[in-house]
């Protein structure tokens, strides 16, 4: 006759906590693939990037923008991701980064940072600051529509590199970048090139923005909500 198998014959079961275990284990896998392969979200904690980038905004930087990129360099530490990666090599290019893109990176002099920047030289690139304005190749870089210069003083290249620089030529794998708050930025005038392996990915959305100023109502900037980085 047939009946209904008996209880020592039923396959195992995994136990409720087993399952959820599992789930938070493949979530977090998951979560860090997309982290290092994909995408990865930022906070803007500086002023160095007004008027492009406000503080508080909350952006995402596609890892995809130049290439599938490998993590190298990496250790492991406790937090999560448990693996911390300070460099990457292309699997497969889809480009190179181009003059006018923000890219996030690791800070040459302290990589455990990392900072945003608008490229402005690329390789084999020559960058000159004079008097404040940006020649790349001899010709003066139309930078107006996406900086601004706060100080209307002129400092001495001898004394401080902010508005008299240069000429340096980019190296071959090497960028230069600028903030585009040209007078209140710590960039490649002060500390030099930013290597094509330190860049972790390209900015392309802000998806939110906090500003926690005024009265609570104004504390979000709704206007910046998913709007394209430029």
């Amino acid at each position: 006759m047939f009946g209904e198998p008996s209880a020592r014959s039923q396959p195992g079961r995994k136990s409720l906590v087993r399952e959820y275990a599992e789930a938070i284990v493949v979530a977090m896998l998951l979560a860090f693939a997309i982290r290092v392969f994909v995408v990865q979200a930022f906070k803007i904690p500086s002023g160095s990037m007004i008027p492009t980038l406000l503080i508080g905004d909350h952006i995402l930087v596609s890892k995809l923008s130049y290439g599938i990129q490998w993590p190298s360099q990496c250790k492991f530490q406790a937090a999560f991701p448990p693996v911390n990666c300070y460099a990457s090599q292309a699997l497969i290019e889809f480009g190179k980064p181009q003059r006018g893109d923000i890219i996030v990176f690791r800070f040459p002099e302290d990589e455990e940072k990392d900072f945003i920047k608008r490229i402005v030289g690329t390789p084999g690139d020559t960058v000159q600051l004079r008097n404040k304005a940006v020649l790349v190749n001899g010709v003066v870089l139309d930078d107006k529509p996406f900086t601004q210069r706060i100080d209307p003083g002129i400092i001495d290249g001898t004394i401080n590199p902010r508005d008299n620089f240069g000429p340096v030529t980019v190296p071959d794998g090497a960028y230069f970048v600028m903030g585009d708050n040209r007078d209140q930025s710590l960039d490649s005038r002060f500390w030099g090139f930013v290597r094509e392996e330190k860049i972790r990915g390209k900015a392309f959305r802000i998806y939110w923005s906090w500003s926690g100023q005024g009265q609570w109502t104004e504390w979000v900037r709704w206007d910046r909500f998913g709007k394209a980085i430029q």
